[in-house]
Order: structure tokens, then sequence, then C-alpha cells
């Protein structure tokens, strides 16, 4: 089963807003090493703003790793199990999955209901912390979303993480070991 068109277009849409805020950081430090160096005036809150920036992005990476599964895993045990097996172990891993999610959102969700009133902000431009991490927390409500989503397809379709290809697969589509 395939997921839907509705489905795919959420993916695509998180895929891309952690994909633009990566761009932006990796924009933000070379505009800032190359006004340091060029002109000895680098941007203010360079260091701040990209790391809150690339907080957001991995966070909102997280939720594509959500659904996706294309995270480094060892298959070693799973492909000694049976289809049914299997299905059980990927269950019990997008269970584990969306519980940490779960937590983590709950502690950082917390950290931005403190943050709001504390007034932490960057140190040149003064710009509040708060709203950075509110789009963390956003991403990782998206996360818990789309693990939801792919746990439903583990339940309802049997869907695991990545369809387990075997080498004779993997010379049929030109990949070959040599």
């Amino acid at each position: 089963m395939t997921p839907s068109r509705l489905t795919e277009r959420v993916i695509t849409v998180v895929e891309r807003v952690a994909a633009v805020m990566l761009g932006l950081v990796t924009l933000l430090v070379f505009v800032s090493a190359l006004g340091r160096y060029l002109f000895a005036s680098p941007v203010p809150d360079a260091f701040d703003l990209s790391r809150l920036a690339l907080a957001v992005a991995i966070m909102w990476g997280f939720a594509s790793l959500g659904f996706r599964g294309n995270h480094i895993k060892v298959d070693i045990l799973a492909e000694m199990l049976g289809a049914k097996a299997r299905r059980v172990l990927d269950l019990i891993a997008w269970l584990g999955l969306l519980l940490f999610t779960i937590l983590l959102t709950w502690k950082l969700g917390g950290r931005v209901l403190s943050q709001m009133p504390g007034g932490e902000t960057t140190m040149d431009l003064r710009l509040p912390h708060w709203p950075f991490l509110a789009c963390v927390v956003a991403g990782l409500v998206m996360a818990i979303v789309t693990t939801l989503i792919r746990l439903w397809l583990v339940l309802r379709y049997g869907e695991g993480l990545e369809p387990h290809e075997t080498l004779k697969q993997d010379e049929a589509h030109g990949a070959g070991h040599e």
C-alpha cells in the first residue's frame, strides 16, 4: 500500500521546511565568514541565528525521518527473522520512536513556555529565542504526526522501515558487487 497523496504532500512540505532552514544556515554561515574575512565585519548574531535555525532544520528533518525511516539502522537481526516477526520488530521500533518523540516534544514545549516570559535573546540584535524554539516544537509535533502515519501503515498494511532487498535484486538494478 502506498501513502495517500495528502500524506505525500505533507511529507514533502516537512522535507522542504527542513531543506530551506538548512539552506538558510549554510547561507548565513557563508555570508558571515565572507564578511568577517573580507570586511572584518561578520553578520551580527550569525552564531546564535545559525545554531537556532539549525535546531529548526534538524527537528523538521526528524519529522521526515518519522515517516521515511531513512536513518542508520543495523538489520542483521531483522534479516534473520520471518515476515511476521519482522513486522512485530518494526512495530516496536516505531512505538519506541513515537514515545521518544512525545517525551522530547513535552520537554521542549515546556522550555518554550518558560522562555516566552524569560526574555532570553541573542547577543547583538536582541532577537528572542522562543520563536525559534517554537518552530523546533512545531517540527517535533510534525514528527509525532509523521510517526503516527507510519505506525498506522505498519499496523494496517504491514509496511516496515524499508523494503528489504536481496543481493540479486541489487544486481538486477545495476548495483554490481565485486
